[in-house]
């Protein structure tokens, strides 16, 4: 069986009123079914709208917006490639409190506070002495006279907790949450602290008891949480 009609076969012809749409959802579909890898070559072109039966330009498009998306590239002399996408990549791009609807900021928020309460056991397998001392330093150099500040006291504290987690997406998930912050300062409009604070956290991290330390982050969102179960009702 020749390679073309192999690649008819895969992917199968579609009418040419469904354009790129369908195009890239069958493209999709075609790289889960033959288990390309990140770094496999792909079909050309020109090969991928006879299988489909579309035009080039149709074909582009679709591929366009994969690439787009970082799942494919265009390498010298090997052509296009399956690419191992950058999975925040478009989310940091769009994540500006100007364009985002006030219900996507909450979504956020919350998103937000689910992960620190989940934080807990990736804290303890990774934290060090040192990373202790750094949170030693943050706290000590905290400022609570104005929201503004409590804001800047919040983003440095726990982006340190998402750093010392270790994990690459939470450490870039802390450079998200200036806008998200932006929206806890309108959204509350007194300064509301809860029962633990950074210092408390601290000294949990220092006991070493996962659980107490759980209970303590609860403790320290609670008035978030709060906040967010009277917006609901």
């Amino acid at each position: 069986m020749s390679k073309q009609i192999q690649l008819n076969k895969d992917l199968g012809r579609v009418s040419s009123d469904t354009m790129a749409d369908v195009v890239e959802s069958r493209l999709r579909d075609y790289f889960k079914k033959k288990s390309f890898k990140p770094g496999d070559a792909l079909p050309k072109e020109l090969e991928l709208a006879e299988a489909l039966g579309v035009s080039r330009n149709v074909v582009r498009e679709a591929l366009s917006r994969l690439r787009m998306l970082g799942m494919i590239e265009s390498r010298k002399k090997r052509g296009m490639i399956l690419a191992s996408p950058d999975i925040l990549g478009a989310f940091e791009r769009v994540l500006d409190p100007l364009i985002i609807t006030e219900e996507t900021l909450q979504d956020l928020f919350e998103l937000r506070l689910v992960l620190e309460m989940g934080l807990a056991d990736v804290l303890f397998i990774n934290i060090t002495p040192e990373h202790l001392k750094q949170l030693d330093l943050i706290v000590e150099a905290e400022v609570t006279d104005s929201q503004t500040f409590r804001i800047k006291n919040e983003i440095a504290f726990h982006g340190k907790l998402y750093e010392i987690a270790g994990n690459d997406t939470l450490k870039r998930f802390q450079n998200m949450l200036l806008p998200i912050f932006g929206y806890v300062l309108k959204l509350e409009k007194e300064l509301i602290s809860g029962t633990v604070s950074h210092k408390d956290l601290v000294d949990l991290l220092k006991g070493g008891d996962k659980e107490k330390f759980r209970m303590g982050m609860h403790a320290h969102l609670k008035p978030h949480f709060d906040k967010l179960e009277q917006l609901k009702k």
